[in-house]
């Protein structure tokens, strides 16, 4: 089978279209992710930069976290779980790695209150 060198030539350019077309394809593909993944890491970068923690003040005693907030309830901090516990559950005050401190000062801090409930 002779093949003419117009048909021959006809076929080399519809490959190289179709080539293109694939090329095209990809980039746009390509393309797209890219902002995906671009615009993701702004969005993470700006609420991370955003977020922040009001600093704590611990204390030994729960005498004195009281006189430090006088108007707040004082909770024990787990500082592991990052949990805190109210006066009366069962893990209060219990531990080697917790601390008294405000409830508020907990709570803007991220540490959530105990699913255990009161004893």
């Amino acid at each position: 089978m002779v093949i003419s060198f117009e048909r021959m030539q006809t076929l080399f350019d519809l490959d190289q279209w179709l080539r293109g077309t694939v090329n095209r394809r990809l980039r746009r593909l390509r393309a797209s992710w890219c902002a995906i993944v671009f615009t993701t890491a702004v969005v993470t970068i700006v609420h991370a930069l955003d977020a922040h923690a009001v600093p704590l003040t611990p204390f030994r005693y729960e005498a004195q976290a009281q006189r430090y907030c006088p108007a707040d309830t004082v909770v024990w901090l787990d500082f592991p779980k990052r949990t805190y516990y109210s006066k009366g559950q069962k893990h209060y005050a219990r531990g080697l790695d917790g601390s008294f401190v405000c409830r508020g000062e907990a709570r803007a801090s991220g540490y959530r209150r105990s699913l255990f409930g009161v004893r």
